[in-house]
């Protein structure tokens, strides 16, 4: 017993009535009491269109403005439009940035956090950005890229919520799950 230390003087479990101890319930202990479950496939539907919407109502202006701005009379793009182009382009860098702050820090997109959802490894643990990022995004975008193959792949991906699990493909391929938050 260590005399400088209060909490073995005490008999005291450090892990209990440590005010600064990492809080011990995780999200796996949580699945297996059945405490959350999976987020249904309208909801993960309805997220991926509210995060689509800034994107479009940007890309709808920009093809708006852009022709209209942007024309130099000349068969060229004037100064105000490529100054346009780059507000256009600063916008969804940031709007990117954004989302990839959300994913990191919460694991959830602007609409899966106003829908209550969030991306999380199958066992419970948290996903981290470099995994949603990589394997949930990149590696299914790369798929998607290749002629013939891509095409498909992009079709069956989001097809595969409609199984049991409620999995996409990417889900599969970056070992996540979607759960109510």
């Amino acid at each position: 017993m260590d005399p400088y230390n209060s909490a073995d003087a005490l008999n005291i479990s450090k892990q209990q009535d440590n005010p600064y101890a990492v809080p011990s319930a995780k999200l796996a202990e949580l699945h297996e009491t059945g405490q959350w479950e999976k987020a249904g496939r309208g909801v993960r539907l309805g997220a991926v269109l509210i995060d689509g919407v800034p994107i479009a109502i940007v890309g709808i202006l920009a093809a708006i403005l852009i022709p209209i701005v942007g024309n130099d009379g000349k068969g060229g793009v004037s100064a105000s439009g490529m100054a346009l182009l780059g507000i256009i382009v600063l916008l969804m860098l940031g709007y990117v940035a954004y989302q990839l702050t959300l994913l990191h820090r919460h694991g959830q997109t602007f609409g899966k956090k106003m829908l209550g959802i969030k991306i999380v490894r199958s066992d419970g643990s948290r996903a981290g950005l470099a995994r949603i990022f990589w394997l949930r995004m990149f590696v299914p975008g790369l798929i998607g890229a290749i002629p013939l193959v891509g095409g498909l792949f992009s079709l069956i991906d989001p097809l595969f919520i409609f199984g049991e699990e409620k999995r996409c493909v990417h889900d599969l391929i970056a070992d996540t799950i979607v759960v109510t938050a």
